[in-house]
């Protein structure tokens, strides 16, 4: 059978990492007669080619695992020197544990490298205290890590990914051609292409997930152009339906013929590398558009005023403003700070602090007992702390077994890990039985050990990630024992002191994960998104009081639902990632909610920035705005509290509410908050919709 995508990345990676570990471990053992030495350049490449999800492909992996040698010298100095103490270890272990498994707030390619480096901590915090061996710990680690690099340069170093600059080039090219004439793109692909650029679809290595600048600008780039291809499929759909009025009107066509000039000279900016244009076209297009639209609507009698009309035009501005956050971006991204007047200030909000604030934020920000980042690293530090204790303790024979079963079979619920943990405990099993009828049967004659070593670490790394943990931890056991039967005198009882380890180990990784948030995002998920839609709750009032305002609209304070944003992210992240379990079918529509914070957020921006101020609004058009807007606000807080009520009832709906009186839908500005608060009001209801299928 032809192994799939994931079956060749396992299979690439088990033949980088049983080649660039077996030449370090011959060379330095039989060659140098330095065992040490020997030891970590064969578990450097595990740790940092298995244990380890480096992301990219080739050259990209390989500047990786080498930007993570000066942390692997220091961690593995760290580690001798604390292991002649159990106390020192053990808190060492709880610092390095936490700040390692933390790392994940800066992304995958910092986050990748992570549990790897763990492993070489604890295998140099344990006893025996060796310091004079230090320098052969750290040749080993580089030596390791170089042919692990190299390996993955130049042994089956697979497809290069496609960047992340690329996927949003062909997504604005062809936002450009369905801008220019709806006709050329069909509407599914647009909605291919928007699927696409979800960051769960784009290769690990290139999403720009960082807490710099950059990355924070490209993902807001990409953000816009999956809003401006949504946008542009919805339209699409529209103007193709049959009695559907005219696609559109002549203010609309210039302004969408300026957006797709403005797409297609991003799309040609990213495949070349060079800055993007530069917003101003854009924005001067915004206001024409807007000052050719509103003399036209000011007289209701003015067939021009036609709503049907005016809605599209609200349509055809949305989609302007999405353009014009995309390319803004695009140049905070490419030229940095500085590089443009970038008003409202805080849509852009990170473009002129300098790197460390933003790294200092994106930590901030996480680091509360709500983030499930946090939680998960404080799960693990503890786990591998309190493991170090009873190892050190009890003084078991290769003690950093029990840690390593810590750090690979711990899992974000408690369900999860205990049925990892069933499934290792047999796979060790069988696999202690099986080394040990080797060791009997091979003794002492280490050239059958040097000689099964090689396909043994083959076929393990090969086949039990496919497999599944239970041939993983089995295979492994071969491994290890053919490993340390050629560095020191060993018997059977090997393979017990590893059975023995891995029981300890997994015990203290239930205990763990039964006392620290044992059902995982289930509960958070529900307090972030909660606390999600109560932020936008009160973003959509404050929004109609700055466009009601008698004075030049500002938008109102957006940064703490966007952090509320950043955290019920994360956490949907991890829910969907754990194994479904029979409460997972009550969940309400998280991703709606999602989907409404965008909403939300975004026109709370953009409508202050680009409406026109009403200072002479009609008293019941402004009551009717403000009635909306605590409807809507009602709407969240009661489907938040659902969401954090102990005992839940489906929310009650409420009556819809008198819509806009007619005569005043003439006003444009009018006309485009009504879009954006009958668009919220439509994503609660299927939210609502959602509770009450489910309840």
């Amino acid at each position: 059978m032809t192994p799939g995508p994931a079956g060749a990345v396992v299979l690439r990676r088990s033949i980088q990492v049983t080649c660039s570990a077996s030449v370090g471990f011959y060379a330095f053992l039989y060659g140098l007669q330095q065992p040490a030495a020997a030891l970590y350049a064969l578990f450097t490449p595990i740790a940092l080619g298995l244990l380890s999800t480096i992301p990219g492909t080739g050259r990209q992996q390989a500047w990786i695992t080498l930007g993570t040698l000066p942390f692997g010298v220091v961690l593995v100095a760290l580690g001798t020197a604390l292991a002649g103490s159990t106390a020192a270890a053990v808190g060492g272990m709880l610092i390095v544990g936490f700040l390692l498994t933390f790392s994940v707030v800066a992304g995958p390619r910092t986050a990748g490298p992570a549990p790897g480096l763990q492993l070489l901590y604890i295998l140099a915090c344990f006893p025996p205290y060796a310091p004079q061996t230090l320098g052969a710990r750290l040749t080993g680690v580089a030596v390791g890590v170089a042919l692990l690099a190299l390996c993955q340069v130049f042994v089956l170093s697979g497809p290069p990914a496609t960047s992340f600059r690329i996927l949003l080039a062909d997504t604005l090219e062809a936002a450009a051609a369905a801008a220019a004439d709806p006709t050329r793109v069909p509407a599914a692909r647009l909605r291919e292409l928007s699927e696409g650029m979800r960051l769960s679809q784009v290769p690990p290595g290139e999403r720009p997930t960082g807490p710099g600048r950059r990355d924070r600008a490209l993902a807001q780039t990409g953000a816009a152009a999956r809003r401006i291809v949504d946008q542009l499929a919805s339209q699409s759909t529209a103007s193709m339906t049959p009695g559907a009025p005219p696609r559109t009107d002549r203010p609309s066509a210039a302004l969408r013929e300026r957006v797709a000039r403005t797409c297609k000279e991003m799309s040609a900016a990213l495949r070349a590398g060079e800055p993007p244009p530069a917003a101003d076209a854009l924005e001067k297009a915004i206001r024409r558009f807007q000052a050719e639209r509103t003399p036209r609507a000011a007289d209701p009698a003015d067939p021009g005023a036609d709503t049907g009309v005016l809605r599209r035009q609200a349509a055809v501005l949305t989609l302007a403003e999405s353009t014009w956050v995309a390319v803004t971006a695009l140049g905070v991204a490419v030229v940095g700070r500085g590089s443009a007047p970038l008003p409202p200030r805080e849509l852009f909000w990170y473009a002129d602090l300098p790197t460390t604030q933003l790294w200092a934020r994106r930590i901030a920000g996480n680091a509360t007992h709500r983030s499930v980042w946090f939680q998960n690293a404080v799960r693990v530090a503890c786990g591998l702390a309190l493991a170090r204790l009873v190892a050190g303790t009890l003084d078991l024979a290769h003690g950093f077994w029990v840690l390593l079963a810590v750090l690979t079979l711990g899992r974000t619920t408690v369900g999860a890990t205990w049925r990892a943990v069933r499934q290792a405990m047999v796979g060790n099993l069988v696999g202690a039985v099986a080394a040990g009828a080797l060791l009997i049967a091979l003794g002492r004659h280490l050239d059958a050990y040097a000689v099964l070593l090689v396909p043994g670490m083959l076929i393990a790394f090969a086949l039990g990630p496919r497999l599944g943990i239970a041939y993983a931890q089995g295979l492994f056991t071969l491994v290890v024992s053919l490993a340390f039967a050629q560095i020191t005198p060993t018997t059977w009882r090997l393979s017990e002191a590893r059975i023995v380890d891995v029981v300890t180990g997994s015990v203290i990784g239930l205990l763990c994960g039964l006392l620290a948030w044992p059902a995982g995002a289930r509960r958070e998920v529900r307090r972030t998104m909660a606390s999600l839609l109560r932020s936008c709750g009160t973003l959509v009032p404050a929004t109609v009081e700055a466009l009601l305002a008698s004075t030049a609209p500002s938008p109102p304070a957006t940064l703490p639902t966007l952090h509320h944003l950043r955290l019920a992210e994360a956490a949907y992240a991890q829910f969907r990632s754990e194994p479904p379990a029979a409460w997972e079918g009550t969940q309400a529509d998280w991703h709606g909610v999602l989907i409404v914070a965008y909403h939300t957020v975004l026109g709370a921006q953009r409508l202050p920035c680009f409406e026109a101020p009403l200072p002479d609004v009609p008293p019941d058009a402004g009551a009717w705005a403000r009635r909306t807007a605590a409807e809507l606000t009602a709407d969240a807080d009661r489907i938040a509290a659902h969401f954090t009520t102990v005992e839940r009832h489906a929310p009650g709906r409420r009556p819809p509410g008198p819509p806009l009186p007619e005569h005043h839908l003439a006003l444009p500005t009018l006309v485009d908050l009504e879009v954006w608060l009958t668009d919220i009001d439509r994503q609660l209801t299927r939210i609502e919709d959602s509770v009450r299928l489910k309840t």
